[in-house]
């Protein structure tokens, strides 16, 4: 849920904005609006009654506590909007949800949601591994020991290990952002067949699609997949922020001492202390989102044409698990893009168990090939 507390201090504050009762009641309104408008370009409603209903629609003003309160007797808070922009637009309000279902205003304000969360999720993403290549061509060749099961390995290079980090984020980037160009318009009628808008209806969805800018799709109202793909995304995206914050935690502990934000965190009692807490809360997001994207995948199973209950657990779960990866990439950007190598610290580390002047060329041609693979 968005909060004021935490979402500053888990980095999901400007995801969280996007997402907030104010956005989900906006998109519910344009979605209702935008339908009408492609409604009548093909005769379905009146010219007339939709440009009534966008005037009306321009000046509503919708309280979400209201419509959350009067949302419990039908289940969703689609009904009470109906009823609402109805009224506010007179005998035009005939011609508001025309052919619709309440599902169909749901799942596509949902995806109007998470297309606009996502720009600041890709943004954040791209911004870590820009920032993870920067110290990988920086550090190409600053020696540093590799530590596998928690021991010291063989020699290395900081900047093959800040090039792992960066493949891992631009991978999961270019995932994700699949996934939501991929994001389909919702219109199917009471029962997924149209047949409200017969013979018009996959011309109005088209217009309505295009209008609103996403991509056409048949009804997919009990057919999940595309959430359950989104789901996985968002979590791999996740993890591949961990990683590099895991990474950064243990690097800057007190007995290693090989890199430090440029923005420590303090202590309440103990005034020694530069906690990397950038990292440390960028963990802590992306540990959310697993489960999250469990909840997602376990509702997939919605039944006949309109899944009771199942349908109804993504609203939150998927406003939660955008706000999880978008934190972890938010905190995670912010402890790369000031991160401090230590190179004399990596020596005195790699002198404790191998020759500090063994040859690392092979590290440093790996980041060459690693960063001119990068997508763009």
């Amino acid at each position: 849920m968005v909060s004021a507390l935490f979402d500053p201090l888990f980095g999901a504050d400007r995801v969280a904005a996007r997402l907030d009762d104010a956005s989900w009641v906006a998109a519910l309104v344009a979605v209702e609006v935008a339908l009408t408008r492609a409604a009548a370009q093909h005769g379905v409603v009146p010219a007339e009654d939709a440009e009534r209903i966008e005037a009306a629609a321009a000046g509503l003003e919708v309280d979400p506590g209201v419509l959350g309160r009067s949302a419990v007797e039908g289940g969703n808070p689609v009904i009470p909007l109906v009823r609402i922009l109805r009224a506010a637009a007179g005998e035009a309000g005939r011609s508001v949800h025309p052919g619709a279902t309440s599902q169909d205003i749901m799942d596509t304000a949902a995806v109007l949601l998470v297309g606009w969360a996502g720009e600041v999720v890709l943004g954040d993403l791209r911004g870590a591994a820009d920032a993870a290549a920067a110290l990988a061509r920086a550090h190409r060749t600053t020696p540093m020991i590799a530590r596998t099961l928690g021991q010291q390995a063989l020699p290395t290079t900081f900047g093959l290990v800040a090039a792992g980090w960066c493949t891992g984020l631009d991978r999961a980037r270019t995932a994700l952002s699949g996934v939501l160009d991929a994001l389909p318009l919702q219109l199917g009628g009471a029962a997924g067949t149209l047949a409200a808008l017969h013979p018009h209806g996959p011309a109005v969805a088209a217009s309505l699609a295009r209008s609103l800018r996403l991509a056409d799709a048949a009804p997919w109202h009990t057919e999940r997949t595309r959430i359950g793909e989104l789901a996985g995304a968002l979590a791999v995206a996740a993890g591949a922020c961990a990683k590099p914050a895991t990474d950064v935690v243990l690097l800057a502990g007190t007995e290693l001492g090989e890199v430090s934000e440029g923005a420590p965190g303090d202590s309440s009692s103990m005034p020694h202390k530069r906690n990397p807490i950038a990292a440390i809360t960028a963990r802590a997001a992306a540990r959310r989102a697993p489960g999250l994207a469990a909840v997602l995948l376990g509702a997939a199973d919605h039944e006949h044409q309109r899944a009771a209950g199942p349908w109804h657990a993504e609203w939150q779960t998927l406003t939660d698990l955008l706000c999880a990866t978008g934190g972890a990439a938010a905190r995670l950007r912010t402890s790369l893009e000031g991160l401090e190598v230590h190179p004399d610290r990596m020596a005195a580390n790699l002198a404790l168990t191998t020759d500090t002047d063994s040859s690392t060329g092979h590290a440093a041609d790996l980041v060459d090939r690693l960063l001119s693979e990068r997508p763009t």
